[in-house]
């Protein structure tokens, strides 16, 4: 896997001050994507021990909230072989980082082991690891400038763990503008 940046201290991409991770490969290609040179999967630098290491210890500190994973897509298969073990490594040594995963795969896809697509022998533990799922491709003609942590209205904010609970799809308070709520 490569990734095209890490961003530490990134405050737009999630609750709290976060690391926000960016992997390369995406086969959406969303018309208006803000990130399209992470389509191709070779761009970038290649994911080491390196740089997972990096992204363990920038969450360690009290006011690092989590991690987001955006990309490209965090959830194609291949992405999702490096993903787990990162997240897998997190919940072990830093348990209290949130974990947020941006993708433009629906839920109701990433869910479905019939979608070959993107789901795989990875997907399920991956999401059990996620805390908050931003899912959906990113539409131009739905694009919002007044959505908070996401792009385009038709791209929902997952609590992923209370999804996973009930069966069914429980959205995040974070999918409205109104702070009060919070």
């Amino acid at each position: 896997m490569n990734y095209g940046q890490v961003y530490y201290n990134d405050v737009a991409n999630g609750v709290g001050c976060r690391t926000a991770f960016f992997v390369s490969g995406c086969t959406h290609h969303c018309k208006g994507c803000f990130n399209e040179m992470t389509w191709d999967f070779n761009y970038g630098e290649p994911y080491t021990k390196e740089v997972e290491d990096d992204i363990v210890e920038s969450l360690k500190p009290d006011h690092i909230a989590g991690l987001t994973i955006l990309g490209g897509e965090p959830m194609e298969i291949v992405n999702q072989k490096e993903i787990r073990p990162l997240l897998e490594r997190i919940k072990k040594e830093v348990p209290k980082a949130t974990i947020w995963i941006y993708s433009g795969y629906l839920w109701e896809e990433l869910t479905d082991p019939e979608n070959k697509r993107c789901h795989g022998e990875d997907t399920d533990k991956i999401l059990s690891m996620t805390d908050v799922l931003v899912d959906g491709e990113f539409m131009l003609d739905k694009k919002n400038l007044m959505l908070r942590f996401r792009g385009s209205e038709n791209q929902r904010i997952i609590d992923v763990q209370k999804t996973l609970s009930t069966g069914e799809i429980v959205l995040s308070p974070y999918n409205t503008r109104d702070e009060s709520r919070l």
